[in-house]
């Protein structure tokens, strides 16, 4: 998704400001924080912890919150592991598919480093 190549990068970047001055450790919540603080800097607009629902065949069945949601586009997954698991990527996708939003960031805030996959919606057939 080009369109979406220079939001995401300028996300990125934010990401690793917040690692870069906090380091490993700190509960998810913190990082998100710090996070909001560096998208304001980087005059994005961002909605914290959203309530997106879950549809199943037009019916409300539930609903998740979004990390955070940036510029109405980017969905952002926000972890603090020592390692990142399948099902969390797999998470994000589904939160994807859910919204119909294209693109989303699952950014962990590791032992070693950040991490960040690119995920995108999974297409119907």
């Amino acid at each position: 998704m080009m369109k979406y190549e220079k939001l995401t990068h300028k996300i990125i970047g934010c990401s690793y400001e917040v690692y870069n001055e906090l380091g490993y450790g700190f509960l998810e919540s913190v990082y998100e924080k710090c996070l909001v603080i560096e998208l304001q800097r980087a005059g994005l607009s961002f909605k914290e912890q959203e309530p997106i629902m879950v549809c199943y065949k037009h019916e409300k069945v539930g609903r998740f919150i979004a990390d955070v949601l940036v510029e109405n586009a980017v969905i952002l997954e926000l972890k603090s592991v020592s390692q990142l698991l399948k099902e969390h990527e797999v998470q994000l996708v589904n939160y994807l598919n859910a919204t119909q939003k294209d693109v989303g960031l699952l950014i962990n805030f590791g032992e070693h480093k950040v991490e960040v996959k690119r995920k995108l919606r999974a297409l119907p057939y």
